[in-house]
């Protein structure tokens, strides 16, 4: 985006690229839809940034998410606002666009050279601009190498940390044999008295999924400083625990417990699996079950590895670039998106914050 914005404004400009063909996390994130923006009023929609909205302010108000779909509709792939809000194009893939703006790019006359990696070379060029990414899926080019380039120029680069990730469970063989790859939904999940309606997604070793992801950073600060933590799930969202109280007055009969409980409360298999990870949960009362169902405790005792992590934390230190993330200690040299170290949650806000931050660059440099 800051090729494009530059060349539209006359620079020449040369993309550097670090795989074989262009954009492949790009377009990895069109394997899931696209989710490329959120419809949620501007000032909400900052404030998903944390600590690091101030800086990305500026630049998000100058490319706003309107802009960003106005800018799709331009390249011929209309958007749709999703029921929770989200924006995806209609296609629900990013080939078709990244097409697009690579044929726009080359009508502006933009080159690219691919196989190249970054490691401090002089790019024999006036200004140049780093986009080289986080540490999440290294493979597709973004692997943090450059980081000993620029600790070299005195540049403070904080840890990368895993975002949008994963966490490790201790399943029992049974329950991860036959449950892992089968989601929970719905279901509420609350951590730190912070709580969302969501899914989950079972794997072997933990728990995965859109609900934990929009939970991950506080989780991941929990396990980074006591080493583990506990997740509360409620698996009848939208029934009181009275009345689930009342509706297990039922008498049992001869059914099993997982059919009495299937049957009444029409709780899943996969539901009543992990209820029945708890060996001593049949000897509960009807008010300990009923609470355990609306709260059971998950404990989770780690961080999945930041490889399959959707993004990464981390990254240059904020206070290392200017307000048009210029590098203070590099001359005409700036860093954009995941190199900085900002996080947010999935729902469109990485890929608009990356894409603003860039045209604020390319509409700043003289």
């Amino acid at each position: 985006m800051a090729a494009e914005t530059l060349a539209q404004r006359g620079f020449q400009v040369t993309i550097y690229d670090h795989k074989p063909s262009p954009a492949r996390k790009f377009l990895m994130a069109g394997r899931g839809g696209l989710n490329i923006t959120h419809s949620e009023s501007l000032d909400q929609f900052i404030n998903r940034y944390g600590e690091a909205a101030d800086i990305l302010r500026p630049a998000i108000e100058n490319f706003t998410p309107q802009n960003l779909r106005d800018w799709c509709h331009n390249l011929g792939e209309e958007t749709f606002i999703g029921t929770s809000g989200r924006v995806f194009p209609k296609s629900f893939k990013a080939s078709p666009l990244l097409r697009a703006w690579m044929k726009r790019l080359d009508e502006l006359g933009v080159s690219s050279v691919f196989n190249f990696e970054w490691t401090g070379q002089d790019m024999n060029s006036d200004i140049t601009i780093l986009a080289l990414g986080g540490a999440s899926w290294p493979r597709l080019g973004s692997d943090g190498h450059w980081t000993k380039t620029l600790e070299k120029q005195g540049i403070t680069i904080n840890p990368f940390r895993p975002a949008n990730c994963g966490f490790t469970a201790n399943w029992s063989d049974i329950f991860k044999n036959k449950f892992a790859g089968t989601p929970i939904k719905p279901v509420t999940l609350t951590h730190d008295n912070h709580s969302i309606q969501g899914e989950i997604m079972v794997t072997q070793k933990g728990v995965e999924g859109g609900g934990i992801y929009a939970l991950s950073k506080s989780i991941r600060n929990a396990i980074e400083r006591d080493g583990n933590t506990t997740l509360a799930l409620d698996f009848k969202p939208n029934i009181p625990q009275t009345q689930i109280e009342k509706i297990l007055n039922t008498p049992r009969a001869r059914d099993s417990f997982s059919n009495y409980l299937r049957k009444t409360l029409g709780l899943s298999p996969i539901v009543i699996g992990l209820l029945q990870e708890d060996r001593n949960i049949t000897n509960l009362s009807r008010t300990d079950l009923a609470a355990r169902i609306k709260s059971y405790p998950l404990p989770l005792n780690g961080i999945s590895n930041i490889d399959r992590a959707i993004s990464s934390a981390g990254g240059i230190a904020l206070d290392e670039v200017d307000e048009n993330f210029r590098l203070k200690k590099m001359p005409n040299t700036y860093a954009i998106g995941e190199m900085l170290d900002w996080e947010a949650p999935t729902g469109g806000y990485l890929l608009q914050a990356t894409f603003s931050m860039a045209v604020w660059v390319g509409t700043s440099i003289k």
